[in-house]
């Protein structure tokens, strides 16, 4: 066994290798770059080796500088984790050459899967099922018709450069095939230039469903059952879920059994993933295959109660694989939420800058060797204070939790979500909230088109529907009174003056553009229980009990003997006598006030926001790359304007209306803020 790995990545993978290496009683080395040099893996490690600046083609892309650290510092082994370097052929074989071993797939096994052409072709020969198609260029309707026969409707006609939904027509039976072909055709030929039409079988409400695999090497390949990976996002998975609720136990063993003769087809020795997509009928086919540890492996090591990361270091160090097919479990049922740094209110915008506040979720779940199965667990690479840099992507966590059943897990993961708390910086956090009390996704019922089919306009705060909206009033009131109660403690009030505590209040729902709700809120305490209430509203009872105070943010209690976990904090800067409630996604911004005040106002004026449409604002935190116009340049709706770039996305903006362009506020090169003034409009 090695005594001494590097891993060449960061955050929280990097973190995630470093705890399995510790556990194993093996020594690591982190590596950095000038952005990372504060950062958790950094500190995790027990030793750090600087290899570049910020951006990761100076870094963390740099395999020269990885493989001298590795020789530096007597690493025996490295770990690339994922992204980076993980599945580059070349770097795995030069690690080898240098005499370190690489904790993944040999080279020809990477080679052999990176190419798209070619790993298809390979699938084909082991037996795996490769969606059906015609991939040389169709000449005539009749012969469309007559192939689209042989592959079965429906089918999918592609134009050869087609993109942006030209060239593209589904056909479900002879006469659409015929028109859509010459449809196809002749857009294929007036958009781009190119005629030539593909077909393929159309795969109905598609699944994205993966298996693990785990090879060594000694021959031997297992597969570690499947996980749900469907919730997508501009094809970036968002939850993860572990088994799928879809699939039976024959199509499992199906795609399982397929999997393992590619694995050993192209002899595969470490953790690897084999990505099918499945159609609604359970029909299933080969899409690639992802040479290296996943981000979602935590699922399957819940329900397996496995080590990943240790049967890839074992593997690597020439050991056999521990179980056979029959030993593998499948315990439970497992969700993974992605936590990212973006903002689901502005359209999943990157937002970086300083954990002000970073307070996970207690975790309750412990590795297999301790007995405990079921909890929260919480893979991160930040803490609080830290930054989220914008050279590298958007992860700030990853949360998985383990459950009994399915329903046991999304109760488990709701409350998980309720009590991630994370200031400074956005995330998205209430969408995965929504996404989870969507009745469609408890059914199980969805495929990767979910997010576009019911979030086609983005995402917007009344997505988020509570069940019991009069729950987050009745919160607010209970924890205001609480306040009072505390303060009303307080000695050397001045005689007369005392702070008085009350039962009778309204709660002012602040609602846009001054349209407030006003709720009539009566709280009683319960005699000889300092923490429990009776907040009476709309002839409706809650008995909260908490021993949290304001200052809390994360708040614990029960509400009419259930338990919950909200987050309460006062809404500074905005409005500093207001509170904000959040739970399970839901937020509302309110104030508990007398009724006398509440009297008072209602009588007040609103006060409208600053007009900023004559401003360019920075809709996120990131480097300003372009400025794409000139002072005194007339400008038309649509025309860009500036382009910003952050974790590894450039966004461009564009102009909303016509327009001339008065003055450029900030210059090419520069770091902005969040609405920070790029250009003034005349």
């Amino acid at each position: 066994m090695f005594t001494k790995i590097l891993i060449a990545n960061r955050g929280e993978i990097a973190c995630r290798v470093i705890a399995t290496a510790k556990k194993m009683g093996i020594a690591t080395v982190a590596v950095y770059s000038d952005a990372d040099k504060e950062a958790r893996h950094v500190k995790l490690a027990d030793e750090a080796v600087h290899i570049g600046a910020a951006p990761s083609r100076e870094s963390y892309l740099q395999a020269d500088k990885i493989i001298a650290a590795a020789k530096q510092t007597g690493a025996q082994a490295v770990h690339p984790g994922y992204g980076f370097l993980s599945e580059n052929e070349d770097f795995a074989r030069r690690v080898e050459e240098e005499g370190i071993v690489f904790i993944g797939p040999k080279h020809y096994s990477i080679a052999a899967m990176g190419d798209k052409i070619a790993s298809k072709k390979l699938a084909g020969e082991a037996k795996v099922s490769t969606i059906p198609g015609h991939n040389e260029p169709i000449e005539s309707p009749e012969e469309a018709v007559q192939i689209a026969q042989k592959i079965g409707y429906p089918v999918m006609i592609k134009a050869s450069a087609g993109g942006g939904g030209k060239g593209l027509r589904v056909a479900f039976n002879d006469k659409e095939c015929f028109e859509g072909f010459t449809s196809c055709r002749n857009e294929a030929r007036n958009s781009f230039g190119d005629d030539r039409v593909f077909m393929e079988k159309f795969v109905q409400e598609p699944r994205h469903i993966e298996i693990q695999v785990l090879g060594d090497a000694h021959g031997n390949v297992v597969y570690l059952n499947e996980r749900e990976c469907s919730i997508q996002r501009r094809h970036q998975k968002v939850i993860e879920e572990a088994p799928s609720p879809f699939i039976s136990e024959a199509t499992r063993k199906a795609m399982g059994e397929q999997a393992v003769a590619l694995a050993k087809a192209v002899r595969y020795q470490s953790a690897g993933t084999v990505e099918f997509v499945v159609g609604k009928d359970q029909d299933f086919y080969f899409l690639e295959m992802n040479t290296r540890l996943q981000v979602e492996h935590p699922v399957t090591e819940c329900i397996t109660g496995l080590d990943l990361v240790e049967l890839m270091i074992r593997v690597a160090a020439g050991e056999k694989l521990p179980i056979a097919q029959a030993d593998v479990k499948r315990d439970g049922w497992a969700i993974e939420c992605r936590i990212n740094a973006e903002d689901p209110f502005r359209n999943f915008l990157p937002s970086t800058g300083r954990l002000v506040r970073f307070t996970p979720p207690q975790e309750t779940m412990f590795q297999a060797d301790t007995g405990r199965k079921y909890g929260v667990r919480v893979d991160t690479g930040v803490y609080e204070g830290g930054e989220i840099p914008m050279y590298y992507d958007s992860m700030i966590a990853k949360l998985i939790v383990h459950g009994t059943d399915r329903d046991d897990a999304i109760a488990k993961m709701r409350a998980a979500l309720n009590g991630f708390a994370i200031r400074g910086i956005n995330s998205n956090i209430p969408f995965q909230a929504a996404l989870l009390a969507h009745p469609k996704f408890v059914a199980g019922q969805f495929n990767t088109g979910f997010i576009a089919e019911h979030y086609t306009h983005g995402f917007v705060a009344e997505d988020v529907q509570h069940e019991d909206p009069d729950f987050l009033v009745a919160l607010a009131a209970y924890m205001y009174r609480r306040s009072r109660a505390r303060a009303s403690g307080i000695s050397g009030q001045l005689a007369g003056h005392e702070v008085q505590v009350g039962e009778e209040f309204v709660v002012v729902v602040l609602g846009q553009e001054g349209r407030n709700q006003y709720h009539d809120v009566s709280v009683t305490d319960f005699e000889n229980d300092s923490g429990s209430s009776v907040v009476h509203i709309h002839d409706k009872d809650y008995r909260i009990s908490s021993t949290a105070h304001l200052g809390s943010i994360r708040i614990q209690g029960a509400c009419n003997g259930q338990g919950f976990t909200a987050q309460i904090e006062r809404n500074r800067p905005k409005n500093p006598l207001g509170l904000r409630i959040v739970h399970n996604g839901a937020q509302i911004d309110a104030i508990v006030l007398t009724p006398r005040r509440a009297e008072l106002l209602k009588l007040m004026p609103y006060k409208a926001p600053p007009d900023l449409s004559r401003f360019l604002l920075s809709p996120m935190p990131g480097l300003l790359v372009d400025v794409a116009v000139q002072p005194g340049q007339k400008v038309q709706a649509g025309e860009k304007l500036a382009v910003i770039e952050a974790m590894k996305m450039e966004n461009i903006l564009f102009a909303a209306q016509d327009g001339v362009v008065n003055k450029i506020v900030a210059g090419k090169g520069e770091s902005l803020a969040v609405d920070q003034v790029i250009l003034e409009f005349a």
